[in-house]
């Protein structure tokens, strides 16, 4: 009786000095493996029941060679990773679990980016205690306790040692750049963040990972860990959408279709389809809106929370008083295709 598998990779890396995994580059990782790769992997030795397999070019040889019936693509990729002195390693995820690896996160992270899974289409639970932090840097990935030895190494080689970020996840574009997608400032973007086809990241525009945007659509606000923001939206610039990590509770927010949040605005509820938040209001679970019939006389006043979920809605604020209206969106909202036809 076969099993089924939930993810599989083989990826090359960078350790500290002690070893230790800081990041993993997987090239072409696979969701649900089909039974004729699991089969090549184990004929060379490896049980496809343990998750992590450190691989010598050897061992990627005798892969390579075995994959080159079933899976051409792969087998090549395999051999090229062969070629390579550097750190290189095999997960093989039977299951989709919480991750207990480096490499078991990383994997999880390009499944995302790679679009072949959703934000919230695998369990990251516990990925921010499994990554170590790590110094980006023009040389590669560093570990933070060993970048000075490696900026005086730099100096004395009359060199500089360029750290463009300290963090635990790197850029999405040093892995991935995902077909279809205009990024104006890639530091923005985390591994793990998804991207549809068509979506516009503009320079002020930012995506964290286990988020992003079913596509096509203008990003020229943040995007929350957690967050996705359905085709034809558009985030203005300042605006931002509440994630879960902080102050976001339990929660889970999204925009729907066409929707569209004003500069500097913001939502901390999830919305349906064709919803407008106007330019500066920033909605919160907790925010008192007054409800407008459509000849705008005033219906009852609600916290925001009780319209979570709900489509064809305008927030608005009174112009002498202050407060926070809603009333039925008439209008939806349309991008310009030209803007979102990245190919």
């Amino acid at each position: 009786m076969t099993q089924s598998y939930f993810a599989l990779g083989f990826g090359i890396g960078t350790r500290n000095s002690r070893d230790e995994w800081l990041e993993v580059f997987f090239p072409r990782p696979l969701l649900n493996p089909d039974q004729q790769t699991l089969d090549a992997i184990a004929e060379c030795g490896h049980d496809t029941s343990t998750p992590l397999h450190e691989l010598s070019s050897e061992n990627l040889n005798a892969i390579s060679s075995a994959l080159k019936s079933t899976d051409a693509e792969q087998a090549e990729i395999v051999g090229k990773l062969a070629t390579s002195n550097q750190p290189k390693v095999l997960v093989i995820l039977a299951s989709d679990s919480p991750p207990n690896s480096v490499p078991e996160g990383y994997l999880k992270l390009h499944l995302i980016s790679h679009r072949l899974v959703k934000p919230h289409g695998t369990d990251l639970t516990g990925l921010f205690g499994v990554l170590p932090n790590v110094a980006w840097t023009n040389a590669g990935a560093i570990a933070v306790d060993e970048l000075a030895e490696a900026q005086l190494e730099a100096r004395l080689r009359g060199d500089t040692l360029e750290v463009s970020c300290v963090d635990k996840f790197p850029k999405m574009t040093n892995y991935i750049v995902p077909d279809g997608v205009r990024i104006a400032h890639t530091a923005r973007v985390r591994l793990g963040a998804y991207l549809g086809e068509g979506t516009t990241i503009m320079h002020e525009g930012f995506v964290n990972f286990n988020a992003g945007t079913d596509g096509p659509g203008m990003i020229e606000g943040r995007i929350s860990a957690g967050v996705v923001v359905g085709s034809g939206s558009d985030v203005g610039g300042g605006a931002s959408i509440m994630g879960t990590l902080s102050g976001g509770g339990n929660l889970v927010n999204s925009l729907g279709t066409g929707c569209l949040i004003g500069a500097n605005g913001g939502t901390g509820i999830p919305l349906g389809d064709n919803c407008t938040i106007e330019a500066g209001l920033y909605i919160t679970a907790g925010t008192k809106v007054v409800l407008l019939d459509e000849h705008g006389h005033e219906i009852e006043q609600v916290a925001a929370r009780e319209l979570a979920g709900q489509s064809n809605l305008l927030f608005r604020r009174h112009s002498l008083t202050g407060a926070v209206q809603c009333l039925r969106n008439k209008s939806a909202i349309e991008l310009n295709d030209e803007l979102h036809a990245h190919n």
